[in-house]
């Protein structure tokens, strides 16, 4: 723990952000599961932080793309959005900055590089966001904000991305093999409580690729992402 809390000094010089207030970066990295084992802990886990930085996000990826897109409409600038700041594109954010690194989290936790992982680097890239506003005020949130995600616009509405996997691989299928893509169970793995669904997306007979999840929207939603990696489109 020490180490990582040390390490800390190097996350500030890669930001090029110093805290004035270095208890304030401490939390943001501090996942519950770790407070919850280190009870001798006197500090808070970052889910505070986390809230307040959701709302400073979608303020700032709100005034920048009202901004930049002054052509397009509320609804256009709202999916905009929501592509530019979920979990995926954050959890990417949070890579860009090695934040793993310095997380601190409970040993169960720690073992988890899976789809929890993700979420925990989106959660700490919002709390590491409502730190620096704290910490530093609007513009060097801004500013911290637009390094990591800014970039990310331009492809998110020149390849429509901010449209949902399903809906870009019907249009494309439909405009290029005149078939609308059906999906299929393929199977489904583990008990009722906690299932996962195995779907296969197909173009008329052929089945393109496969996708799992949690529930059968997650799984076709990634089988339909995998078709379109596959068909290049």
């Amino acid at each position: 723990m020490k180490e990582k809390l040390e390490k800390l000094i190097n996350f500030e010089q890669k930001i090029k952000i110093i805290f004035n207030n270095k208890q304030l970066l401490k939390e943001a990295f501090t996942h519950r599961s770790y407070i919850n084992e280190n009870r001798e802990c006197d500090w808070a886990h970052n889910e505070r932080l986390e809230f307040l930085g959701d709302a400073v996000l979608e303020l700032v990826a709100t005034e920048y793309l009202f901004s930049k897109y002054p052509q397009h409409t509320e609804g256009d600038l709202t999916s905009f959005r929501a592509a530019l700041v979920n979990t995926q594109s954050i959890s990417e954010g949070a890579v860009f900055w090695n934040m793993n690194d310095y997380l601190l989290l409970s040993k169960g936790e720690s073992r988890d590089v899976g789809k929890a992982r993700h979420s925990i680097l989106a959660n700490t890239f919002e709390a590491v966001i409502g730190a620096i506003y704290l910490d530093q005020g609007y513009q060097v949130t801004r500013d911290f904000i637009s390094k990591s995600l800014f970039h990310k616009t331009k492809k998110i509405v020149e390849q429509e991305l901010w449209k949902d996997a399903k809906s870009r691989l019907q249009e494309k299928a439909q405009e290029i093999t005149y078939i609308t893509p059906s999906y299929s169970i393929i199977k489904e793995v583990g008990p009722d409580h906690n299932k996962e669904f195995i779907v296969g997306v197909f173009i008329g007979d052929e089945m393109i690729a496969e996708g799992f999840g949690l529930s059968k929207q997650e799984a076709e939603q990634q089988a339909a992402e995998k078709a379109l990696k596959i068909k290049k489109w």
